[in-house]
């Protein structure tokens, strides 16, 4: 087992066709109708995640045709004045998707904020009426979340199918764990999560054909907890001090990834493989908002 190699999932590369397969509508949708699509990103505060998923998407939105206006707002904002920015962006014609990103600092109420995003716009799939509807049989939300719509993808496009596999999702959070696990579950897969109360997750993750790791524990998984030949998404995003680097930490996930190459069938990297596909997919959920609009 020892020389065994995990196939790596380049989540860069599938990220890169899938912009390429937007830039395409984009076009077609200014060359039909002289209009594009328009992302408004509200930022609060200064998270080093937060303010490197933002950095990202300004540049793709860029490359891509996206127009892209951004408000970026002190940690210390009121929760009125931010519903207020909320609001403006819903009456702005320009604007068919908007992101608040989280998480929001701590004075601000996160479901009192995403409830006022125009249902319609919500390209970050976290309206709870998006979420309801991801959780019902038969209901197709409006927009699924963007990180777990991409795991998913991740999936499809790397040719692993999910109907009636074990899949573990490793954290509950609703902006990944819960709604990943509702999406493997609409994809016909058998579906456990396992989260901080959890007695022996390895036993439970070691059963998994799927791994989707979501729980922001840097390197918790370990290559002893995998199935040989097991799918593993590695969502993790966690620093690490790291002096060797100019920024004075590394990122790595939630996967020993040294340890789970010699054991996984196929494994996403970090960075480079889920984080890319986020703003893929957040692209994907603004054009097809855009297009409701547009071509109605």
């Amino acid at each position: 087992m020892s020389d065994h190699k995990a196939t790596i999932i380049d989540g860069k590369a599938i990220a890169q066709t899938i912009r390429s397969e937007i830039a395409a509508e984009v076009r077609r949708l200014y060359q039909t109708y002289g209009k594009v699509p328009g992302l408004a990103v509200v930022i609060v505060g200064q998270r080093k995640d937060s303010q490197s998923y933002v950095n990202m998407k300004r540049k793709t939105c860029a490359e891509i045709g996206i127009r892209s206006i951004d408000l970026d707002l002190p940690e210390d904002v009121p929760e009125s004045e931010l519903i207020s920015k909320v609001h403006e962006l819903n009456a702005n014609p320009d604007v068919h998707g908007i992101l608040v990103q989280l998480p929001l600092p701590k004075h601000i109420n996160e479901e009192k904020i995403l409830i006022e995003i125009s249902l319609e716009k919500d390209v970050d799939g976290f309206h709870p009426l998006n979420i309801g509807k991801l959780a019902m049989k038969g209901r197709d939300p409006l927009f699924v979340p963007c990180t777990p719509k991409g795991c998913l993808e991740l999936l499809a496009r790397s040719g692993v199918s999910v109907k009636g596999k074990k899949a573990v999702v490793v954290g509950r959070s609703n902006i990944v764990g819960l709604p990943v696990s509702m999406l493997l579950l609409k994809e016909d897969a058998t579906v456990t999560i396992v989260h901080s109360r959890t007695k022996e997750p390895e036993s439970i993750i070691r059963e998994a054909d799927i791994i989707i790791a979501a729980a922001g524990q840097a390197e918790m998984i370990k290559g002893s907890w995998i199935k040989p030949g097991a799918a593993v998404i590695d969502v993790g995003t966690n620093a690490v001090d790291d002096l060797s680097k100019k920024s004075g930490y590394r990122l790595v996930g939630d996967v020993d990834f040294h340890e789970a190459c010699k054991v996984a069938g196929c494994i996403t990297p970090v960075p480079g493989g889920v984080g890319p596909m986020t703003v893929a997919m957040l692209l994907k959920n603004t054009l097809d908002g855009a297009k409701r609009v547009i071509e109605r």
